[in-house]
């Protein structure tokens, strides 16, 4: 098969997923204008920004050569559910013979994954699949050590850039992963690069610390949310998303006991202020914004997909968190029409209030 997916964050892993298991891989261009405009114009109007963005990459892979899709489910009341069937029947309207499969969370649909299962095994044995999900497992949990560290690091750079070059040549180090022994070396080098950059020596009282949250797409894919964490490391601030895949993976896909998740913890602090699992990442957007408070974060910076209906439902909610935890939160909502200039004004003049709230704290 020529298997294509959803650009969103370190495509590196799902690439090296299909790789082990000799698919012929066609990697979706980095989200552009042109991938918003594709997507955009086939699109119901009023469908939330992940949906547009995310068809539009499917438009550029199956125009490269890609004939099967693969992606993730949604549940609750948010519409990412329907995504798949969405995506398909526009496709479909378009005159793109192309099979999509949709994996749903396991434990509601077991049939429907052994069946999704088969599909991509590409004569592989279960023992193989095994095999190949550790690696890509154990290969995401090094990516995310390495890009958390990074996000602190580019706070102080002495170099701009030095920290997104790093990146660039971690994850061609990981690209070439095929083994266990092959991560443990990627994860050596990339310290070593990362041992190399130079940063300015910051004391602990004047450094800021932010949290980013909201829906996974729009925190997880710089190319969507305008390059927020470069654009708070740029500022110097050091960020923390809320979302990485393979605390993802921990929560959604292994067994519990295999892995307590720590998005369990983070559900237990959201369920004062939202009681059910009403879709999307709303309960985790107020939990986590919580955890950053009782951890000391310096603000917590909110990405809302325009329209998204859980995260409006975190919004309304944010204003009381705020108020009890004493943290401040800036709430950004995304879509086709979000200009670069607007968004940086607002985080500067965000940062500002911070830096003011600090002086004044320490003095």
């Amino acid at each position: 098969m020529k298997v294509s997916f959803p650009y969103m964050g370190t495509t590196v892993i799902y690439k090296k997923l299909f790789e082990l298991l000799d698919h012929e891989v066609i990697e979706p261009p980095v989200p552009s204008q042109r991938t918003i405009d594709l997507g955009v114009k086939n699109s119901p109007e009023f469908a939330c920004y992940p949906l547009k963005v995310i068809l539009g990459s499917y438009i550029e892979a199956i125009e490269l050569g890609a004939t099967t899709l693969i992606t993730s489910g949604g549940h609750g009341p948010c519409r990412a559910g329907f995504y798949g069937e969405t995506h398909y029947r526009i496709l479909k309207s378009l005159g793109y013979d192309i099979e999509l499969i949709v994996f749903d969370a396991y434990k509601r649909d077991i049939t429907g994954t052994i069946k999704n299962v088969r599909k991509i095994l590409n004569g592989k044995s279960l023992g193989y699949l095994w095999k190949t999900l550790k690696i890509v497992y154990l290969m995401a949990k090094s990516m995310d050590k390495i890009e958390k560290k990074i996000q602190k690091l580019r706070a102080y750079e002495t170099y701009k850039g030095s920290c997104n070059r790093a990146w660039e040549e971690i994850q061609k180090i990981y690209d070439s992963v095929k083994s266990i022994e092959d991560i443990v070396n990627a994860e050596l080098q990339s310290k070593a690069i990362l041992d190399n950059i130079k940063v300015i020596e910051v004391s602990e009282s004047e450094r800021i610390k932010i949290g980013i949250v909201g829906e996974i797409y729009v925190v997880m894919e710089k190319s969507i949310n305008l390059k927020i964490e470069e654009i708070l490391g740029a500022m110097g601030a050091e960020v923390e998303r809320s979302q990485y895949i393979s605390e993802w993976i921990d929560y959604n896909l292994l067994p519990r006991w295999v892995s307590k998740p720590y998005e369990l913890e983070i559900l237990k602090k959201g369920e004062k202020f939202i009681k059910e699992i009403i879709g999307g990442h709303a309960k985790q957007t107020v939990g986590h914004i919580v955890d950053y408070a009782e951890r000391r974060f310096d603000g917590v910076v909110h990405l809302m997909p325009f329209a998204c209906l859980p995260e409006l439902v975190s919004q309304s909610i944010i204003p009381a968190i705020t108020k009890e935890y004493n943290i401040p939160v800036i709430t950004l909502p995304i879509d086709e029409q979000t200009g670069l200039a607007n968004v940086q004004t607002r985080i500067e003049a965000f940062l500002d209030l911070i830096k003011n709230k600090k002086r004044i704290r320490i003095a």
